[in-house]
């Protein structure tokens, strides 16, 4: 964890000012304007986790497509047999970015790199056949919903990929 700059007393002593004085100009004084940067992990756990309601989101709207709830009736889901494989997969498909929020935050680096690239390799082309067979009349959902998908794997892949890397204090430099 980062030590701060200041003493608790002058933390106190800050808060008690920009209650007085005002909030923008306590700032001001004492150069807190920045944002403080955002832990790598934390970026992924916040893409991960807008990629994961995304995902449930796209599917649940996905219900209120024409015929889908009669097929869903029928025990069929786009042209699969619903079966408690299916469901079991359904499931490992939305609990994996449900997973990888968690695994975003406590890995160790070399092997959070790792993961974070194969996982949101993988989840491309999965993100990509949501569109297989859909008329051109669901071009705009299915352009949203899979642009969007595909620029938050993007982002995980580039914070993945372009991970800073630190010299181990044991090498010599």
């Amino acid at each position: 964890m980062r030590k701060s700059q200041y003493s608790d007393e002058q933390i106190v002593k800050i808060v008690r000012e920009s209650h007085a004085q005002g909030v923008a100009e306590t700032a001001k004084k004492y150069k807190v304007s920045d944002n403080p940067p955002i832990p790598l992990q934390a970026k992924l756990a916040a893409a991960w986790t807008s990629f994961m309601f995304f995902y449930i989101y796209v599917d649940y709207y996905g219900l209120f497509k024409p015929g889908v709830i009669d097929d869903l009736r029928a025990g069929i889901v786009f042209e699969f047999d619903i079966t408690p494989i299916l469901l079991t997969v359904f499931l490992a498909l939305v609990g994996i970015p449900a997973l990888m929020v968690v695994l975003s935050m406590v890995l160790p680096a070399r092997v959070n790199r790792a993961i974070n690239i194969s996982v949101a390799s993988l989840y491309i082309p999965f993100t990509v056949f949501n569109a297989v067979g859909e008329s051109s009349n669901w071009a705009p959902f299915y352009g949203l919903s899979i642009g969007t998908e595909l620029v938050l794997l993007a982002f995980i892949l580039r914070s993945a990929w372009t991970w800073p890397r630190t010299q181990s204090p044991s090498l010599p430099g």
